[in-house]
């Protein structure tokens, strides 16, 4: 089974609906604070927050996870100007919990919805993977934060991972 952290969400639930049909067996991690319950259907679904370590234990206790994809944060950047502290609390410390929570089940695959944000004002266009991350907002600031965090949790742990970076991630189902 694929954890989708923030598989209710506008990117997991279009994740979950490829995983199903792709023959592979999702399962939903959300706190349904943006997330719809509605996008849940037939997928089996856990609720509980990146926040609370002891959810995730709970989730990966209850179900046979071998890889995560982890969509679920905080994603608007005014909001992340105002409130810098949950940003930090949720899509750090939360992507923290979760990789330990994973570390302690044996889970080595990540997949993370990143962003954009972490390159800041670009210096040239298209924005090659190599470019500068110079976040000019604490939404990418955490994101990029969680980023070079895995980068040692794969150095000291084994943990693989991927991160995905978006520029306006646009569609309809």
């Amino acid at each position: 089974m694929i954890l989708v952290t923030g598989g209710a969400g506008y990117i997991g639930s279009h994740t979950v609906k490829a995983l199903k049909a792709a023959g592979l067996a999702p399962v939903i991690f959300d706190n349904f604070s943006t997330g719809h319950r509605s996008f849940l259907k037939d997928t089996p679904a856990f609720e509980g927050d990146l926040r609370n370590r002891a959810d995730l234990e709970e989730a990966f206790r209850k179900f046979e996870i071998e890889g995560v994809l982890h969509f679920a944060g905080k994603a608007l950047v005014g909001e992340s100007a105002k409130a810098p502290d949950l940003y930090y609390e949720t899509n750090f410390n939360g992507g923290l919990n979760l990789l330990t929570a994973m570390r302690n089940r044996g889970i080595r695959y990540l997949i993370f919805s990143s962003t954009c944000a972490t390159y800041g004002v670009p210096e040239r266009v298209p924005i090659p993977e190599n470019h500068p991350q110079n976040p000019i907002n604490p939404y990418g600031e955490t994101k990029l934060a969680f980023e070079r965090a895995l980068r040692w949790m794969h150095e000291a742990y084994g943990i693989e991972y991927l991160s995905l970076r978006y520029f306006n991630a646009a569609g309809a189902d």
